[in-house]
């Protein structure tokens, strides 16, 4: 397939306006300031990531999701049309705010967060309306574990409404703050590719290691289970018959590892487009996540596709700002 040919990538999930500052160590206390040496508004949020990294690579991508009637809305929707996804189906709930998230970010890329649930949290499963979305023949589910509304049975439902489709789905999993990890299990028997990191697999799998949660996320229907573990790289299996396959991370100068999850199943789903078997896909993958983390926000250093493979190719992120070529 041609880049920027073909059917939608359709991508359900979060939306959140992010406030990064960077370095912070330590808080000041209370009542007193404290001096950051960088700090920008960034739009963000696992579905929108995830689109407009792909629109960056070069595949058209939509996004559904929820803001509010607000700034950071406003903000989040012109982002996303800037950047070439089709918003078409996001809504705008006037009785809810934009969710949004304060990024703290160590000098050594460490962040911690500060995360309003906003609008994420009132999106249901009737608010998901495929037919506005464009022509789309897959279904990335983004941020599962943050939309209260739409997890267990009613994101099976969502799933398995999108195969019936014809749509193949992938699920990347976010931190969850209710603790109702079992609930993702549901929708694993109509998942075609699972995409949790390596703390998000134990916790919703019970199981500590990548073998034991690709197999246990098999066990519960998922086909291809790809874990990502940050800077050991990623395990990938295949086949529930076969062994799966560990790949090394891509070298990248580390300033801000703001949405790397979400550029990196961005580049896997490329990979797919490209027609590519899942471990190479998976490589490309590990470039699209190393790119990310070379700059600070969330997309803000992915510029194309043949950057990505260069990056591939070579094993090593460009610091940012420098020539890939």
């Amino acid at each position: 397939m041609t880049p920027g040919s073909g059917p939608v990538v359709t991508c359900l999930g979060i939306l959140v306006a992010d406030v990064v500052g960077r370095p912070v160590d330590e808080l000041p206390p209370p009542g007193a300031l404290r001096l950051v040496e960088r700090m920008g508004l960034f739009p963000g949020g696992c579905a929108g990531n995830t689109a407009s990294a792909l629109a960056r690579l070069g595949f058209a991508s939509s996004v559904i999701g929820a803001v509010g009637d607000d700034v950071f809305g406003r903000l989040l929707v012109e982002s996303l049309r800037r950047e070439g996804v089709n918003t078409a189906a996001i809504r705008v709930m006037a009785d809810q705010t934009t969710s949004s998230t304060m990024v703290l970010v160590a000098s050594s890329g460490e962040r911690t967060f500060l995360h309003l649930i906003g609008a994420n949290g009132a999106l249901t499963a009737a608010d998901v309306d495929l037919s506005l979305a464009g022509p789309s023949d897959h279904l990335h589910v983004a941020g599962a574990g943050l939309m209260p509304a739409l997890d267990g049975a009613a994101l099976a439902d969502v799933c398995a409404g999108a195969r019936r489709l014809g749509m193949t789905v992938s699920v990347d999993t976010a931190w969850s703050p209710y603790g109702r990890w079992s609930g993702m299990l549901a929708a694993l028997e109509h998942t075609d590719f699972f995409l949790p990191s390596l703390e998000e697999g134990r916790r919703i799998t019970g199981e500590d290691d990548p073998e034991g949660i690709a197999a246990a996320a098999m066990d519960h229907g998922a086909g291809v289970v790809v874990v990502k573990m940050g800077e050991r790289g990623c395990y990938v299996r295949a086949h529930a018959g076969r062994p799966g396959v560990y790949l090394p991370a891509v070298a990248a100068p580390f300033v801000d590892g703001t949405g790397a999850g979400d550029a990196f199943c961005a580049g896997f789903i490329a990979g797919l487009r490209l027609n590519w078997d899942v471990v190479k896909a998976a490589r490309l993958a590990t470039a699209t996540g190393a790119i990310a983390v070379t700059a600070l926000g969330a997309i803000s250093a992915i510029r194309s596709l043949d950057d990505a493979v260069r990056v591939m190719q070579r094993g090593s992120a460009w610091p940012a700002g420098d020539d890939p070529a």
